[in-house]
């Protein structure tokens, strides 16, 4: 599984978002939220939902462990900040260079492409782990717990100094 690496502009983010941890995960809570309140979101982009982590500190994954705290957003791209509903909040995803894999299968099996990325491909790659968003890209061919869904995983990266 070879990633495609690729230069991301910054994106404009309508969307809601929750404090977690793996040991208490609420993506499903924070979906349900979100989902009947996509349809109120004006200038989308794109029909492409956005799964986004973001962490206070620059992932070591010797670190990192269930009760590791993160940000997770449930987001749309828009075109810009006009007319953003009320309860919903926005946030500017930074850009930057990125690994991007592809992830086919039920969110089950989610773990076997986390452990390749940061336990495979990243330490033999030229790159090293940057700070900033990590995100999923949940397109047309995103089908929830389908064994035929795929979803982007985009990694943020630098070359290795």
């Amino acid at each position: 599984m070879e990633p495609r690496i690729e230069m991301l502009p910054e994106k404009k983010l309508v969307g809601k978002r929750l404090k977690m941890t793996l040991s208490n995960n609420r993506t499903v809570e924070l979906w349900r939220s979100f989902m009947p309140k996509r349809k109120n979101i004006s200038l989308m982009r794109s029909s492409d939902l956005f799964s986004m982590q973001v962490y206070n500190k620059l992932l070591d994954f010797n670190d990192f462990d269930q009760d590791t705290e993160f940000e997770k957003w449930a987001a749309v791209e828009v075109a810009d900040y006009h007319d953003v509903p009320e309860d919903l909040e926005t946030y500017t995803l930074t850009g930057g260079l990125y690994a991007v894999f592809i992830h086919k299968g039920a969110a089950r099996v989610f773990k076997n492409t986390f452990e390749f990325i940061f336990n495979s491909w990243l330490p033999r790659s030229s790159y090293a782990l940057d700070k900033r968003e990590h995100f999923e890209l949940l397109g047309e061919r995103y089908k929830n717990d389908d064994p035929a869904s795929e979803e982007e995983v985009w990694i943020p990266i630098r070359m290795k100094t």
